[in-house]
Parts: structure tokens; sequence; C-alpha cells
């Protein structure tokens, strides 16, 4: 048996610890409590269910109702902190139609005439390689072309980038308020994106693609730099580093309903904390399910994320742009202002 099947390649083991510190550095108590309780599949502590195994996990998003505006929900938070006009917040015949005029946006049509966009954006900023460079900006630039042209908008993408990631810090701390600070200008923070963005499933889109983006591809080069990866560049391996980096490492949601998840109970109103990093298996080298563990980063069942296709088409082409330099990890800092685990800085160039 090869040492990759038994363990993974020797050289990822920095690559994860290193890539570890980012989780655990940009939420502290959260990440630190699921890292503590994570060899259960699921964690009763009070009224709230913490949600590890791969298996309860799909369960929860196939069979349990899940109440989407709950309090404690990213869409209760977005629609408290908009009045009901942002985010997740419809239902029923709504939220179908919702999510299949996204689906048609993000489909293969829809990324082949978006990937012109973001290999511009990299052809222009990669240019100044090998010298030293801060990949965070370029991909924040990248996620903000992308979100522009999905959305039709006019504003500029830096600052729509922007306003996505402080609309997404200010909710992450509304919907888990016990371990987060509440941001005293949430209401501010998500209003300076629904001026640029009026529209509540624009406004979703470019929540979900900037933040994601820019939390994905600085974690995934610098993984690729440390474990000595840049020749294996490939679409398989950008579904492995999403895999192992799980950029949404959590879900949070209220069940709408009673239910029985592992054989165990899970009461109407419990608040579930779905932990897709561990569902996905990222803290192992190899997973059991490879698959579903692939999956599970984009949630599953009617709650499947409608833009895997994007991510894995954005992060292929990026590390296929960085490959030919081979950079290394010059400098880096966690983002502790950032919904998403991340880097607030990633200098690389030649070591």
């Amino acid at each position: 048996m090869s040492a990759r099947a038994e363990g993974g390649r020797a050289p990822d083991a920095r690559a994860r610890r290193l890539d570890r510190r980012v989780y655990l550095r940009s939420h502290p108590a959260l990440f630190a409590l699921l890292s503590a309780t994570r060899h259960r599949p699921l964690v009763r502590l009070g009224g709230t269910v913490l949600v590890h195994g791969p298996r309860a996990y799909r369960e929860v998003l196939t069979r349990v109702p899940l109440d989407r505006t709950a309090e404690h929900t990213t869409g209760g938070a977005a629609a408290r902190l908009t009045e009901g006009g942002l985010l997740f917040d419809q239902d029923g015949a709504a939220h179908r139609e919702a999510r299949r005029a996204l689906a048609e946006r993000l489909g293969g049509p829809g990324v082949a005439r978006l990937r012109p966009l973001w290999q511009r954006v990299l052809e222009r900023r990669l240019a100044e390689l090998p010298g030293p460079l801060d990949l965070v900006p370029v991909v924040r630039e990248l996620a903000g072309v992308t979100a522009a042209a999905l959305t039709g908008s006019p504003a500029d993408p830096s600052a729509l980038a922007r306003a996505a990631a402080e609309a997404a810090f200010a909710a992450a701390g509304e919907h888990l308020p016990s371990l987060l600070p509440r941001r005293r200008d949430a209401a501010a923070a998500t209003g300076r994106l629904t001026a640029l963005l009026p529209d509540p499933l624009d406004a979703m889109v470019a929540v979900a693609a900037v933040n994601t983006t820019v939390a994905a591809l600085p974690r995934a080069a610098a993984w690729c730099a440390r474990a000595g990866r840049w020749p294996e560049v490939s679409p398989e391996l950008a579904v492995e580093l999403l895999r192992l980096t799980a950029p949404t490492p959590i879900l949070p949601r209220v069940a709408a309903a009673d239910a029985t998840v592992a054989g165990c109970p899970v009461r109407r109103g419990d608040r579930l904390v779905l932990v897709a990093r561990h569902a996905a298996e990222a803290h192992r080298a190899v997973p059991e399910h490879p698959a579903a563990a692939a999956q599970a980063v984009f949630g599953a069942g009617p709650h499947a994320c409608p833009g895997a296709a994007l991510a894995r088409a954005q992060l292929t082409d990026f590390l296929a742009a960085l490959a030919p330099h081979r950079p290394r990890v010059l400098k880096a800092r966690v983002d502790r202002r950032s919904a998403l685990p991340g880097y607030a800085l990633l200098l690389v160039g030649k070591g």
C-alpha cells in the first residue's frame, strides 16, 4: 500500500498543520469547541446540536425540515438586518424559483461565460511574479469581477467585494452571537451591499461568491506551496483541496420539526451547527467515502450549493496560473475579521 493510501503524502502534513491554524485562529472559541467534539457524530449542548458525522450531516440536509428564517441562522440574521429583504428568506415556490434561476447562472454555460473574465484578472495580476505578490487582493479582485458579472452590477468590483465581505462578517456575528462579536454597524454594513445590489438574490449571490472565493483560493495556494503540489495541479487536485480546506466549515440551521438523526432525537427549534469541515473529513488525508466527502463542502440534497462547478473551475484556473511560477509562501497572516477562515495577507514569491 502506498504512503498516500495509508496516511496521505508526507509533505502534506506541514501544509495541513498550517492550514489548521487558519481555521482555529480565525474564530478561536467556535472552532476549538468543534475540534474538541468532533469524535462524536452528534453532540447536544442544551438547545444546540453539533452535527459532525458525515452520515448525520447528510441526514439533516436531506430529511430534517429546516426553518430558513429562524434566530441564529444565516437567513434569520440577514432577514433581520434588512427587514426581511435579503438572503435565504424565501420559502416554498419562491425559494425553488430563485434556486432554479441561480442554477442557470452558475451552470456550464454560465461558467464558460465568466471564465475569460477571471482569467484576464489572473493574467494581469500574476504578471508581477516571481517578485513578491500578496495573493489576497488578487483573489478579492477576481471575486469582485465574477460577482459583478453574475449580478449584472455596474459597481466597481473591488467595492462590491468589500461590501460583500463586510455584510457576511456582520451576519456571522448575528447568527453565532455567543461565539462571535456582534457588529454594532451590522445594519450599515448590509446597507452598503444592498445599495450596490438592491435585488435580494443578487446580494445573496455576491455574498456567497466573494466570501467563499476569498477564503478558498489563497488557502489552496498556500497548501500547494507548502506541500510541493505545483507539478500536480489539475481539476482533481482542486476538488481535493476544496475538501481539505472546507472554505465554509459550518452551516448554522434550526430544526423546523421533531426528527431523529443518527439515532438521536432532534427537537423542533433546536439550533443545528452542521460541521461541513468534519462531514467532508477535511481532518483526514484520505476520506472513507471520497465522492460524498467532496460533495459535503457544498451541502447535500435540496440544500446543496449551486455554485460548486464555478468554485471548482475558479480554483483550477487559479492554481494553473500560479503553477509555472512554483511560488513559495514568504509571509502569511490570518484574517480575524472575516466570516470564513482565510488569510488577510498571503505573500508569495521566489524563495
